[in-house]
């Protein structure tokens, strides 16, 4: 109905203004014209779906609608003209066309932007990082849901500075305080091109800056495959808060070693064999056996796999088995089952403070639970053994890293006693996002009000993101010929007490210090830990050697004979089946591990209990003592 007034008036105001009076009145044949020009125009616009729009989303299609709309009509008016012999003057048409979409179009956008008004400033006001079709995309999605409004877009090109895209202003990075300050933003969004080169620690930098909290986007491949929406806002990912580019394996060589394969992944649950699991499946294994002791973590990993398998049309065997590295029998007979080509064993206990709490666990887990998946995989006729290390193994002042120290020579050993399997062990430091990492706790302590909780104001450790240590071990592993202990190149060491700094500014919030007691979040040091020490190193020696790779290295170690070795798991297990956590330590101690604690027995059961054990003598009669 208020088209039909609008369109009425329209034609009125064009034969009006084309004989100069407002009195002007329709003869008969220009009122048919006239008429049947509107209900023409009508029919047209209920076909272009213009009235299945609604007003409040109204977007650019309805606006298309309406041109081609209004120039149906105006063609309409012209043919009615001819047919019904009626005076319609030339210029007629073309100024009624004009008036009919200033009214049609105009009365919409203007309803759509009085209803739109409160909504619009009920929502968060957000500037956008990144200038390409991700952040245009971005734009576009926020601007019809119901709690952001973009209201500028920040370009990584200077020359853009001071431009428009879709209505908005652009500003540089060199203006990005201007920008918040100007536009009343109440929070930054990254939506970065992934495959534009970016200076991650540049733009970090610049970001630290700002006195509002920095969020982004899903990266295009999580968009390509479904798992997110372009508007699902997300605290930073951990390689943006790194402030460095993720270094990427030569897949070719990786696809080499595991297409076709049969694969098995110990740990499959944990944080580095899930994510170890989502890289090899993606090279198309024949099968992918995931051996996990953890059944809800089991069932977590393999329903996503096989999504992963099914969307991607993989066409992967996954099989799920519950079991623990510790029974070597288990291992063996799923190792024999399944005709396992690779495993590659992620499982251990690798918490600082809980196996420094739990000596004989850790020892079962890490030492024994190696060993016997190594035995296994030599039983079973497996081609190639990778062992996920850690930079905790180097100079150990910790139980853990005792232990995992003790598994590299478990495997070294046993790759000098046989050449049928190849055993490799791979290196590396903190990987950011795993279970019992330091940036989920961080979040969660600022989004609690703080106090951010650090060990240490100096400590200081090499960083890694999961996918990118998963995806180097792939490539070391492929690359092992026996018993090489490969270290990845972690970049740089990042003080933790930095990064901490680094996520309280990136959440808009300000650190509280004796300079600053007005601040929001302050940071406790609270002690190092048990076994845990100021910085970590990923060599024993100085002279590593290089590989196909450049950011992997090979270590020349001390290793030790099988004979030597066998011993010494020989008297850990006899420690570990009389609880005697001082003997099993001076085991490893002796073992030429290089292991170093620097406190006493931590055990809580044994500190517990008190307990009193029998005194235990090396070879020359002397009594095993911790340090």
């Amino acid at each position: 109905m208020a088209d039909l007034m609008l369109l009425s008036v329209a034609i009125w105001g064009a034969f009006a203004l084309r004989f100069e009076t407002f009195t002007w009145l329709p003869d008969s044949k220009q009122l048919i014209v006239s008429w049947a020009t509107v209900l023409v125009t009508i029919g047209a616009f209920v076909k272009l779906g213009l009235y299945r729009a609604v007003i409040r989303y109204l977007s650019e299609h309805a606006f298309l609608a309406i041109i081609v709309g209004v120039a149906f009509s105006s063609v309409a008016l012209i043919v009615f003209g001819f047919l019904f012999q009626a005076l319609v003057p030339r210029s007629v048409p073309v100024i009624y066309g004009a008036f009919a979409f200033l009214l049609v179009a105009g009365t919409r956008f203007t309803v759509r932007a009085v209803v739109r008004r409160p909504r619009e400033k009920a929502k968060n006001s957000v500037l956008i990082v990144g200038a390409g079709p991700k952040g245009m995309q971005l734009a576009s999605a926020l601007s019809q849901g119901v709690e952001y409004r973009p209201v500028g877009f920040v370009s990584l090109l200077s020359s853009n500075h001071r431009s428009v895209i879709g209505g908005l202003p652009v500003y540089s990075v060199e203006h990005l305080e201007k920008a918040v300050r100007e536009l009343d933003a109440s929070r930054a969004l990254l939506a970065l091109e992934d495959a534009v080169p970016v200076n991650r620690k540049q733009l970090l930098s610049s970001l630290e800056k700002l006195s509002i909290p920095v969020q982004t986007v899903p990266s295009m491949s999580e968009l390509v495959a479904g798992q997110a929406r372009i508007n699902d806002i997300r605290d930073l990912e951990i390689e943006d808060l790194l402030g460095r580019d993720p270094v990427r394996p030569d897949t070719a060589i990786v696809s080499e070693s595991l297409y076709g394969k049969s694969v098995m992944v110990t740990g499959a649950g944990g944080s580095i064999g899930s994510e170890l699991c989502r890289q090899i499946i993606r090279h198309k294994p024949k099968v992918l056996v995931l051996f996990e002791q953890s059944e809800f973590s089991l069932y977590s990993i393999e329903r996503e796999l096989r999504s992963i398998s099914q969307i991607e049309s993989l066409d992967v065997t996954v099989h799920a088995i519950l079991g623990s590295v510790t029974h070597r029998r288990r291992c063996e007979a799923v190792l024999k089952a399944f005709r396992v080509q690779a495993v590659y064993h992620a499982a251990a206990y690798k918490h600082v403070p809980l196996v420094e709490h739990n000596v004989i666990e850790g020892i079962q887990n890490n030492v024994f639970g190696t060993w016997h998946t190594a035995e296994a995989a030599i039983a079973a006729g497996v081609e190639r053994f990778v062992l996920i290390s850690t930079d905790k193994a180097v100079r150990p002042t910790n139980v853990m890293g005792a232990t995992k120290r003790m598994a590299e020579l478990v495997l070294q050993g046993l790759s000098q006693r046989q050449s049928q399997t190849v055993f490799s062990m791979v290196r590396f430091g903190n990987v950011l996002g795993s279970s019992g990492s330091v940036v989920p706790l961080f979040r969660d302590q600022i989004r609690d009000g703080g106090p951010v909780t650090v060990t240490h104001p100096d400590i200081i450790r090499y960083f890694m993101t999961i996918p990118e240590a998963s995806q180097l071990v792939l490539q070391a592993g492929s690359m092992g010929q026996g018993g090489e202990v490969y270290v990845l190149d972690m970049g740089e060491p990042v003080r933790i007490a930095d990064l901490a700094r680094k996520m309280i500014h990136l959440m808009g919030l300000e650190e509280k210090t004796q300079d600053s007691p007005d601040g929001d979040i302050e940071i406790v040091y609270t002690g190092l830990r048990p076994g845990e020490k100021l910085f970590e190193e990923l060599l024993i020696g100085d002279n590593p050697q290089g590989t196909a790779h450049p950011r992997i290295l090979m270590a020349r170690e001390v290793s030790l004979t099988w004979d030597e070795v066998e011993e010494y798991l020989g008297r850990l297990t006899r420690a570990s089946q009389s609880f005697d956590c001082k003997a099993a330590l001076n085991i490893l101690i002796e073992a030429r591990t290089a292991y170093a604690p620097n406190g006493d027995v931590a055990d809580l059961v044994w500190c517990k209990a008190g307990a009193e054990v029998p005194e235990h003598h090396d070879q020359d009669g002397k009594v095993l003592r911790l340090n």
